[in-house]
């Protein structure tokens, strides 16, 4: 092995120990908002994960909060439906390395308008994506979050998400890709397992959690409730 590769086998190994280490070792840490367990509920609908409350904090405030400008985008899907998102490449929070995709709440009248002075368009490997104006990307970064991902740099065991989590209150495993997820609705939590796959932990606000699960029932099934 040459000495090269041996500092990055090195790096991650140690990237790997404070990732479980942070999630066994008790106690908090000096700023348990840098976590992607500590979950709070303003009220019993509402949830803040990384010292953001969804439906209310902006990706203005995300920005801030992650030190990095998010990159926007509108993707419509293959059915017509328009979204937009914010993506932020790499986030350090507690030495911990992760992808950050906002979903911004845009009322469908200007997310439409929005469409319409799109820039252009390019195809993705699930429908398009849409540039948006300068005016409008401004205009974006000041409305509420609607959704957040995480994804973690690091493979993550099961063990892990069950110790800080708990069981999940259903599982449903998609038909097509094997996906597993397991849904936590009081917490507006679906995470997301996939064998040698890096997890995805998609958060809602309690009272929107079933517009996360319905998709999913329609193309899985339930395999524990």
């Amino acid at each position: 092995m040459s000495t090269e590769n041996k500092i990055y086998w090195g790096v991650g190994i140690v990237s790997v120990l404070i990732f479980i280490g942070t999630f066994f070792i008790p106690g908090e840490p000096r700023n348990p908002d840098d976590m992607p367990w500590h979950i709070e509920h303003p009220t019993p609908q509402t949830s803040r994960v990384f010292g953001m409350t969804l439906g209310t904090s902006t990706a203005d405030e995300a920005e801030k909060r992650f030190k990095e400008l998010g990159i926007p985008s509108m993707f419509k899907s293959p059915e017509g439906k328009l979204g937009v998102e914010v993506f932020f490449e790499q986030v350090d929070l507690a030495q911990l390395r992760a992808k950050i995709v906002l979903i911004i709440a845009v009322p469908d009248a200007e997310l439409h308008a929005m469409y319409e002075r799109g820039i252009r368009m390019s195809a993705t490997g699930s429908g398009k994506k849409i540039t948006l104006t300068p005016d409008d990307v401004t205009k974006l970064r000041g409305l509420p979050i609607s959704g957040l991902t995480y994804i973690p740099g690091l493979r993550v065991e099961d063990a892990i998400f069950l110790k800080r989590f708990g069981q999940p209150t259903e599982v449903i495993k998609e038909k097509e890709s094997g996906a597993i997820h397991w849904l936590y609705p009081q917490h507006g939590l679906d995470i997301t397992l996939g064998g040698e796959e890096k997890p995805v932990l998609q958060y809602v606000s309690p009272s929107e959690f079933d517009k996360l699960r319905q998709p999913l029932l329609a193309k899985g099934e339930t395999v524990k409730s």
